[in-house]
């Protein structure tokens, strides 16, 4: 780590989930998927640069589409309570299904409630995506 910079941390899940790339992309970047399985997000598109907002009661997390690789990789900005972060969706076939990753980066030090939060909430999301892809055929 370079002197006078801050430590930077990620949290990241994977997890195999047994349905091809292309059914998970899907579920990743058609809004009313993505409002069954993790947030409202009506203004999301794939075009580099959309700004969005996922919404929840207590506000907005303001968003930005960084990375577009269909059925590959999916980066996002994630900026809400003073933290801005990056949100990269990996997808990996593998025999069975996908190895999905989600990897959020961008903590610092002072952000130790978030990565918590982050810790715990994450692979509840995930969770919750695995019962959207068992629902939508």
């Amino acid at each position: 780590m370079a002197e006078g910079v801050p430590h930077i941390r990620s949290v990241v899940v994977e997890r195999d989930i047994a349905f091809p790339p292309e059914k998970i992309w899907r579920a990743l970047t058609q809004p009313h998927l993505i409002a069954d399985w993790l947030l409202p997000a009506d203004d999301f598109s794939l075009d580099i640069g959309n700004r969005f907002a996922f919404r929840q009661s207590w506000g907005n997390i303001d968003c930005e589409v960084r990375t577009v690789e269909p059925n590959r990789t999916l980066a996002y900005t994630w900026a809400a309570f003073g933290l801005e972060s990056t949100v990269t969706w990996t997808l990996t076939p593998i025999g069975n299904g996908t190895r999905l990753r989600m990897e959020q980066r961008g903590f610092r030090p002072e952000h130790d409630e978030a990565v918590r939060g982050a810790t715990y909430a994450w692979p509840a999301y995930f969770t919750a995506l695995e019962k959207t892809l068992s629902r939508d055929a």
